[in-house]
């Protein structure tokens, strides 16, 4: 797929300058000069009105002086390199009685000590208005943030482990044992007979919202096999012939979707409950009024997921 990179969180062509994660003195040479970006309980530090920038410090700044955490370097732009920093333990008046959407999360919380049009933003609520390179270093560091937060301890011994390597790796003193980031491959079916696509809804989502379908791959499983899997497990409908589409890094927590197209065997829908709360076949012309916003009871997939990217791509015939 030509366009496969112009997903969201992809094609920036971040320089990751792996070759400092473990050359300590050169990366504290480097680092001179150096800037961060801020993420509050998985949310990053964002500007403006639109809060369509990800906002950069010095490493200097003030705020980020109270953290304890080491930084994670997250690249190099042009000569300079580019680190995550949290700050988590800043605590927001009033935090404890906010309840958070399951779904989404509207809130934004605004540092007094941090320019007057920034604040922390849920990142699935902003990535389609980032630019490529911002929404690569936002999904970057909260997937690494994020792992580091749920796999403090050694998986080999139950040890405390450190970080290392920059913020890439774990290193547990206690059994020697390396443990690095992790990233789970789900496979995101964009599924057709003829003129028609296949579409889902899982329990708890809004009203009327419908996606493509979904699934984690299984060790020992192709992503071929997990479409065909997957597919009838949740619709019970066969594919036959499955191609590669596009991937899109997915820090929600920790995964990669794998976008693919799947060609249906059959059309009879038979949902599992226990997967699914619906599904169904929309045809092309259903779609369009879909992504429209005039279809009378379906809205269209999140703006900025891989599964409005491909029904976009699929009703303007550009996925060669």
């Amino acid at each position: 797929m030509k366009r496969a990179e112009t997903v969201t969180f992809g094609g920036s062509a971040l320089d990751r300058a792996a070759e400092l994660r473990g050359a300590t003195a050169d990366l504290d040479a480097a680092a001179a000069g150096a800037e961060a970006v801020l993420l509050w309980r998985g949310k990053p530090l964002t500007a403006g009105a639109a809060r369509d920038r990800l906002l950069r410090l010095p490493m200097d700044h003030p705020v980020l002086r109270a953290e304890d955490g080491p930084p994670i370097l997250l690249g190099r732009e042009g000569n300079r390199l580019v680190f995550a920093r949290d700050i988590s333990a800043w605590r927001v008046a009033g935090e404890e009685t906010a309840r958070p959407e399951r779904f989404a999360d509207p809130s934004e919380q605004s540092h007094p000590d941090l320019p007057d049009d920034s604040a922390f933003v849920e990142l699935r609520g902003v990535m389609a208005r980032l630019g490529p390179r911002d929404a690569e270093l936002a999904a970057t560091a909260k997937a690494l943030l994020g792992w580091h937060d749920s796999h403090r301890f050694c998986a080999r011994c139950g040890a405390e482990s450190r970080m290392v390597m920059a913020g890439w790796q774990r290193l547990c003193d206690t059994c020697g044992g390396r443990h690095f980031p992790r990233t789970d491959p789900v496979v995101i079916m964009l599924v057709t007979c003829g003129n028609s696509v296949l579409m889902g809804r899982s329990h708890g989502w809004p009203e009327g919202f419908y996606s493509l379908l979904a699934g984690f791959v299984e060790p020992g499983e192709t992503l071929e096999a997990a479409v065909r899997r997957e597919v009838f497990e949740e619709t019970g409908v066969r594919v036959g012939a499955v191609g590669y589409l596009a991937s899109q890094p997915w820090a929600f927590p920790a995964s990669l979707m794998v976008g693919c197209h799947g060609t249906a065997l059959s059309t009879d829908i038979a949902v599992d409950p226990v997967e699914l709360d619906d599904a169904m076949w929309l045809s092309r012309e259903e779609v369009l009024a879909v992504h429209a916003g005039t279809h009378p009871r379906i809205q269209p997939a999140r703006e900025g997921a891989i599964a409005h990217f491909l029904l976009r791509n699929w009703l303007a015939d550009t996925l060669d």
